[in-house]
């Protein structure tokens, strides 16, 4: 069943969006002024009951963040130390932005199929979907190291590669 919308024509001043302009103007300004006569009576010990609207003074003051957050990947190992990948290569597939590069090499242990020999994340390019942490069927690869902040000077420093995914560890883990 289709929804009917009615259009209704605009009046002069709806067409200028004066009206709602100045509206937006008188919201604004009686938020600013609310929060910093909360803030100076907070200072004399005033109003304590009453909050005022909180900025985290970053970098001193840091905002604990939920442990479902995805941030920076990461490769799981073995007990034997080497990578847990066995380079099925379906996290590279369904990767939207097309991040991961990842060559496969024979395994010497027969048991293994395959491992990466190349495994290259494009951290520059990633849009944190977690799409390859869910398509993993060996939870080799993790988005759990807690890192929020990483930066760097060109390009070719954004591309993180499988000894530096290898040597992170999980936010949560001992």
């Amino acid at each position: 069943m289709a929804l009917k919308v009615e259009n209704k024509e605009l009046t002069l001043i709806e067409k200028f969006y004066i009206r709602e302009v100045f509206l937006g103007l008188w919201i604004t300004v009686s938020h600013f002024f609310r929060n910093i006569t909360l803030h100076i009576l907070h200072l004399f010990g005033l109003a304590k009951d009453k909050s005022a609207a909180v900025t985290y003074q970053y970098p001193e003051e840091r905002y604990d963040h939920p442990p479902r957050l995805r941030s920076l990947h990461r490769l799981t190992k073995r007990e034997d130390g080497s990578p847990r990948c066995v380079a099925c290569m379906m996290c590279e597939t369904v990767c939207p932005a097309d991040c991961i590069y990842i060559i496969a090499g024979e395994h010497p242990d027969p048991i293994i199929e395959k491992y990466p020999t190349r495994f290259d994340i494009d951290e520059g390019r990633c849009i944190f979907c977690g799409f390859c942490v869910e398509a993993c069927p060996e939870d080799a690869i993790r988005m759990d190291t807690g890192i929020l902040e990483f930066t760097a000077y060109t390009r070719a420093d954004m591309i993180h590669t499988m000894d530096m995914l290898l040597a992170r560890k999980g936010k949560f883990e001992d």
